[in-house]
C-alpha cells in the first residue's frame, strides 16, 4: 500500500514537473516541437498594452450618415478582422462619423491599412454593367460545404441571402440573364471597390431569399469570397485620418512589473501555506505549481490574448485557488479536533467543504461572463483569464490536491500535528 502512492505520488508531481517545463522552455523530439507558451508565433499572444501594435481612425467620407450607419462600418470592420485572424484587435465608435481600429503586432499602419480597406462597396453587375444587385442587399454570406448539383458531388459553396427587396431584384436580373449563352455573357459579376472577385455564370431564374455561388472552390477560397460580400455591405466610402503606430514601452514595463508582483505573490502564499497547514500546505503548494502550469498551457496554446487585465485576473484567480484549499484544511482540522483518524477528516473535510467552494466559483464564474459579453476590450480579457482561472482553480482543490493528500496518507505519516499548525 505505502509503495503504491510512493509510486502514484512520484508520478503525478513528475507529470506536473514536465508539463511546467514544457510550458516554459518547450520540448523538441526529433521533428516533433512543443513551443513555450512564451514563443511569439505560437504561444500566448500580446495585447495591445504589451505588444503594441497599429491604430487608425476612420472617417466615412459623407455628411450624410443616417442613424445604424456607422455601426454597420463597425460590424463591417469587425468582420474583416475576425477574417483576417485579427480577433484580439478592437473596434471602436467615436462621435458620429469615426471609428478606431486598433490591431496588436501590427507595426506597419500601411498594412493595417490595407488589411481594413477603406471602402466596400459591393454590387452586382450583369454583362452590360447594370448594377442588379446592391450590397445592402445581400443580408448575410458565408462560405459552406455540400452538395453542389443534382449529380451528388460536393464541395464548398457560398450562400447567400437576401433581403426581400434583394429576392425581387435578382429574381429579376437572373430570370434575363439565364436566357444568355455562355458567349453572350450569362453572368452576374460581383464587384468589390470596383474590382471583381468572382463572376458566377445563371443557369436560371433564382426566385428565393436563399441561394448559392458554386465553383471550384477550395475551402480559404470560399471563405474569402463570403467575407468579401460579407464585408461589401458599407453604406459609404470611409477614408483614413489618422494612422500610427504604438510602441510596447509603456506595456513591457507594467508587464515586468505584473509578473514581479505576481511572483512575490506567488511566493508569499506558498510559504504561508506552508507554515499554516504544513504536509496539507505543501500538496496545496505543488496543485497551485499544476494550476499555474494548466492556464498558461490553456492561455498559450488556445492563443488567447493575454493583457494586463487579463495578467490581473490570473493573479486573482491563484487566491481563489488557495482559498478553496484554506477551506477545505480548516475542515480537515475540524474533523481531527473530533478524534476522527487522518483518512477519515480528510475524506469528511472534503466533503463538507465541497459546496461552499462550488457556490464561491460559481458566483465568481457568473461574474465572469457577464462581464465577457457586456465588457469591452480590455474588460474581455479579464473575463476570458478570471474564468479560466476559476475553473482550473476548482480542478487543482478539488482533483490534485485531493490525490495528493490521499497518497501521503498512504505514506503512514499520521501525526495529526504534521497537517497543521
Amino acid at each position: 500500500m505505502k509503495s503504491k502512492s510512493i509510486v502514484k505520488f512520484t508520478i503525478v508531481v513528475l507529470v506536473i514537473a514536465l508539463f511546467a517545463y514544457v510550458a516554459a522552455f518547450g520540448l523538441t523530439i526529433g521533428d516533433y516541437q512543443i513551443a513555450s507558451v512564451a514563443d511569439e508565433e505560437h504561444g500566448i499572444k500580446k495585447g495591445m498594452d504589451l505588444a503594441g501594435g497599429a491604430t487608425i481612425l476612420f472617417e466615412a467620407d459623407t455628411d450624410n450618415v443616417a442613424d445604424g450607419d456607422m455601426a454597420a462600418v463597425v460590424q463591417v470592420l469587425r468582420t474583416r478582422l475576425d477574417a483576417a485572424g485579427q480577433f484580439e484587435a478592437t473596434v471602436a465608435q467615436q462621435g458620429s462619423k469615426r471609428v478606431r481600429v486598433e490591431i496588436p503586432a501590427v507595426m506597419d499602419t500601411q498594412e493595417a491599412v490595407e488589411l481594413l480597406g477603406t471602402t466596400a462597396k459591393l454590387e452586382f453587375r450583369d454583362k452590360d454593367g447594370q448594377v442588379v444587385l446592391k450590397g445592402e442587399q445581400v443580408k448575410k454570406a458565408q462560405a459552406v460545404y455540400g452538395q453542389l448539383d443534382s449529380s451528388g458531388a460536393q464541395g464548398y459553396q457560398v450562400n447567400l441571402e437576401l433581403t426581400s427587396e434583394g429576392r425581387k431584384a435578382f429574381a429579376e436580373a437572373t430570370e434575363r440573364v439565364a436566357t444568355y449563352s455562355a458567349e453572350s455573357g450569362n453572368y452576374i459579376a460581383i464587384y468589390l471597390d470596383e474590382t471583381v472577385v468572382s463572376s458566377p455564370r445563371v443557369q436560371e431564374k433564382i426566385d428565393s431569399e436563399s441561394c448559392v455561388i458554386t465553383g471550384e472552390f477550395t475551402a480559404d477560397d470560399a471563405k474569402t469570397l463570403a467575407s468579401q460580400i460579407q464585408s461589401g455591405k458599407l453604406p459609404f466610402s470611409i477614408k483614413v485620418v489618422e494612422s500610427r503606430t504604438i510602441g510596447a514601452s509603456l506595456g513591457e514595463g507594467a508587464l515586468e512589473k505584473s509578473l514581479q508582483a505576481g511572483l512575490i505573490g506567488l511566493i508569499l502564499v506558498m510559504l504561508f501555506m506552508l507554515i499554516f497547514y504544513r504536509m496539507c500546505g505543501l500538496m496545496a503548494d505543488v496543485a497551485l505549481v499544476a494550476y499555474i502550469t494548466i492556464v498558461m498551457m490553456i492561455v498559450g496554446y488556445c492563443r488567447i490574448t493575454l493583457t494586463l487585465p487579463g495578467i490581473a485576473g490570473i493573479v486573482l484567480t491563484i487566491g481563489t485557488a488557495v482559498d478553496a484549499n484554506v477551506i477545505i484544511f480548516e475542515r480537515i482540522k475540524d474533523e481531527l479536533r473530533l478524534g476522527k483518524t487522518l483518512r477519515a477528516s480528510v475524506d469528511a473535510g472534503f466533503k463538507r467543504a465541497f459546496t461552499a467552494i462550488l457556490d464561491g466559483n460559481v458566483t465568481t464564474l457568473i461574474a465572469a461572463v457577464v462581464l465577457y459579453f457586456f465588457g469591452t476590450g480590455t474588460i474581455k480579457g479579464f473575463a476570458v483569464t478570471l474564468f479560466i482561472g476559476t475553473v482550473v482553480s476548482l480542478f487543482s482543490a478539488i482533483v490534485i490536491t485531493k490525490f495528493l493528500l490521499k497518497q501521503l496518507i498512504g505514506f503512514n505519516i499520521k501525526n495529526p500535528k504534521l497537517y497543521s499548525a
